[in-house]
């Protein structure tokens, strides 16, 4: 087939423009040919299992699935009754970027709060984490944070800690919403189970798209006795592939070394070069700091407009100004400088 797209051409409007991580592509091939059991029972999404483990724990049961928001909400429903409620920030993805369906396809009750950051604490939990009893009140009983949040913030192993404990207190469950997961644990420079099975998460969605995948995600069960029906949930919310081993492959190539972990400080080390850079132009200002591999900033609208024609990225709020620039695992330093010529050029016309 004749190439239909210029790869020369580069942007900073997600890092899911991205295209696939060369050990991601000779991975599908090594798994392709000859025939594997469909719908889960081939060798690799077997294996796949010790691979999570190895990072999760013992206890950890990993379900591939195709993307994100299936991830979130086949999780979600696994956790929850169809009487009870989710408690997120503003920002979520769940709540702001799904089409609705944790509400059409999980009938969930989303219960969400303003955050400055992105991030919840106990305190701001505790705003929606009540009317237990009551039954003209949707029941709380998870807790769902993003991490790296979509405002490109980190919570700290602490902060998640507290929130967990908060939470399990109040006999709720914790979920994490992971697309970004990667670039938090390259940032924080931890371990993945540091803020997430030690810190008392109890199922989470692992991002893998974001970070060199051609397509796939998963829901990480750390805490069994926080999800049920996952196996029949994932199949009725058409989550199900039938040539899985060809999701599992991917994760077995991006997990089983340390080519998450790469691309993960890659993109992040971008970011922060993309912050500096946009720093130092005049009539910027950068509106959060950069943690992961997002940057957020206001410039006029005029000039958004004449850059975007050059770089594809989003407007975050139309109000405010503020744009989103976000980097990738293959993201180089000579697409930031250029970038940054770029926005110099524009802000100083």
């Amino acid at each position: 087939m004749t190439s239909l797209h210029d790869p020369s051409v580069r942007g900073f409007a997600s890092d899911n423009y991205a295209g696939v991580h060369p050990e991601i592509l000779a991975a599908l091939s090594e798994a392709n040919g000859g025939h594997q059991v469909a719908y889960g029972d081939d060798v690799y999404t077997g294996y796949l299992q010790e691979v999570f483990r190895g990072h999760f724990g013992e206890r950890a049961e990993a379900y591939p699935v195709f993307n994100g928001t299936g991830a979130n909400v086949v999780g979600l429903q696994s956790m929850a009754r169809r009487w009870t409620a989710v408690i997120c920030a503003d920002s979520a993805h769940i709540n702001v970027d799904e089409g609705g369906a944790p509400e059409k396809v999980a009938g969930l009750k989303l219960l969400s709060v303003p955050t400055p950051d992105g991030k919840l604490t106990p305190e701001l939990i505790d705003r929606q984490a009540w009317g237990w009893g009551d039954e003209h009140r949707a029941q709380p009983n998870i807790v769902s944070i993003t991490q790296s949040t979509e405002l490109g913030t980190l919570y700290t192993v602490e902060e998640i800690a507290a929130i967990c404990a908060h939470a399990h207190e109040r006999g709720m469950f914790v979920h994490l919403d992971g697309a970004r997961i990667a670039n938090a644990a390259a940032a924080l420079d931890v371990p993945l189970r540091a803020f997430t099975t030690d810190a008392g998460i109890d199922v989470l969605s692992f991002g893998g798209t974001k970070n060199g995948l051609m397509a796939g995600e998963a829901v990480v069960v750390l805490n069994p006795e926080a999800a049920t029906g996952l196996k029949y949930l994932r199949k009725s919310s058409m989550q199900l592939a039938s040539k899985m081993r060809f999701v599992s492959a991917q994760f077995i190539a991006l997990l089983e070394g340390d080519l998450w972990l790469r691309n993960a400080r890659h993109s992040n080390a971008m970011a922060t070069r993309l912050y500096e850079g946009a720093r130092a132009v005049a009539g910027v200002t950068l509106t959060r700091p950069a943690q992961a591999n997002a940057v957020f900033a206001i410039i006029p609208k005029d000039v958004t407009e004449r850059l975007q024609k050059r770089f594809r990225f989003y407007t975050w709020n139309e109000h405010t100004g503020e744009v989103r620039w976000m980097c990738s695992f293959d993201t180089t330093e000579e697409d930031i400088d250029a970038f940054i010529a770029a926005l110099a050029e524009e802000m100083a016309a």
